[in-house]
């Protein structure tokens, strides 16, 4: 069967005319205006995370009391796992805390290990400062 030579010629007039049209793209500018304040607070922010000074994290106390068991535990503590431990002061007493978790499911996975060796650990609610 013989196409038609119209349906030819047609066809590679609509291809020429195609390729032939100029395209244009719209350009444009954007100019973001910033409080510089918004600047430094994200610095102070950075720092303050930095620190471990923002309590909205979750942690796990494995003790309270003295300051020489205390250090018994987290010495114990440090020889069993790897997540980061410190000992904070809260009149009269010490507490060993453990990590430093973003959320309550990742601070339950660990709690989850850390019990097979601390039965009286337990996440207490975060504090905001």
């Amino acid at each position: 069967m013989r196409k038609p030579k119209s349906l030819h010629l047609f066809a590679l007039t609509a291809s020429l005319c195609f390729f032939s049209l100029k395209m244009r793209a719209q350009q444009g500018n954007v100019n973001i205006q910033q409080n510089e304040k918004i600047e430094k607070l994200m610095d102070v922010k950075a720092e303050l995370n930095k620190n471990n000074q923002i309590r909205d994290r979750y942690v796990i106390q494995l003790f309270y009391g003295d300051n020489g068991e205390a250090n018994e535990v987290i010495k114990k503590y440090r020889d069993l796992y790897s997540y980061s431990s410190q000992i904070t002061y809260e009149a009269p007493n010490y507490k060993v805390w453990v990590g430093n978790f973003r959320n309550r499911l990742e601070a339950d996975r660990a709690l989850l290990k850390i019990k097979e060796n601390f039965p009286a650990a337990f996440i207490p609610k975060p504090q905001r400062k």
